[in-house]
């Protein structure tokens, strides 16, 4: 389970919990979050970091689940190892037509520095205090899925050097490797489980459609309500997802159990 930008392998915590047993998850920080000790990068990068990591567990092959930036991730790994992945469920992931003017911004050569490391000085410290209000108003702790927004940007992390570089690397490579990206989904042989939101503020619902088309094997499914966030604000939709496409999956003609 591949998490998004900026985020962790946590994000996954309530999608993980619903689950049942036979499904054997890992949820992992991808490069330049939280334990990794893998410098930040684009999408080729976090591919080969999945890869890296699925041999030192010893695992042959898996389903990817990305959400996100860790949506172009997985199909990123799709398309340079097709025997290490069996299926691949993206949950309002990056795709065709999903860039907008602040993410050019970012990337841009001295702009992109500049905002990156304004916006990560002063927006976990804004979120953590506007937590902070909002626990005070309540009278006690936030659910999780509450204001996922400020959680994420509040509580990310990174041990393995500052987060607007990780930032900065990601939207640098999102502008740079998203055309290689779209022009490699017709090679995607793998079954596609693709969700998300038709009211997503941050990636439009068009660009899951276009996926849709795009790729060989896709189904999508689309949903009203939880926004962006879909594994922190709908956990169990996401978990309930997983299950029944995987269990379709897995009743095909030659499916390998």
């Amino acid at each position: 389970m591949l998490h998004g930008q900026p985020g962790s392998g946590a994000d996954w915590q309530q999608v993980l919990a619903r689950l049942p047993a036979h499904l054997h998850a890992i949820a992992v920080d991808r490069p330049g979050y939280g334990s990794s000790q893998q410098a930040a990068g684009g999408f080729a990068a976090n591919a080969r970091a999945v890869l890296d990591d699925l041999d030192s567990r010893g695992i042959r092959q898996a389903v990817l689940v990305g959400h996100s930036y860790g949506g172009g991730a997985a199909l990123s790994a799709a398309s340079m190892a097709p025997d290490r992945v069996a299926a691949l469920i993206l949950l309002a992931s990056v795709g065709p037509g999903c860039l907008g003017g602040w993410d050019r911004l970012l990337a841009a050569p001295v702009a992109g520095p500049v905002c990156a490391r304004v916006a990560w000085q002063l927006t976990p410290w804004f979120a953590r205090a506007r937590l902070a209000r909002l626990a005070r108003l309540r009278g006690g702790p936030l659910d999780p899925a509450e204001h996922v927004n400020w959680h994420i940007w509040g509580h990310a992390r990174s041990e393995n050097g500052p987060l607007w570089r990780t930032f900065l690397a990601e939207q640098r490579a999102l502008v740079s490797e998203l055309g290689q990206l779209v022009s490699l989904l017709p090679s995607v042989r793998a079954p596609v489980l693709l969700l998300a939101d038709r009211h997503d503020t941050l990636i439009p619902v068009s660009t899951a459609r276009r996926l849709a088309e795009a790729l060989p094997d896709a189904r999508l499914q689309l949903v009203d309500g939880p926004g962006h966030h879909l594994p922190m604000r709908a956990a169990g939709l996401v978990a309930d997802a997983v299950t029944s496409f995987l269990a379709a999956v897995d009743a095909r003609p030659g499916a390998e159990k």
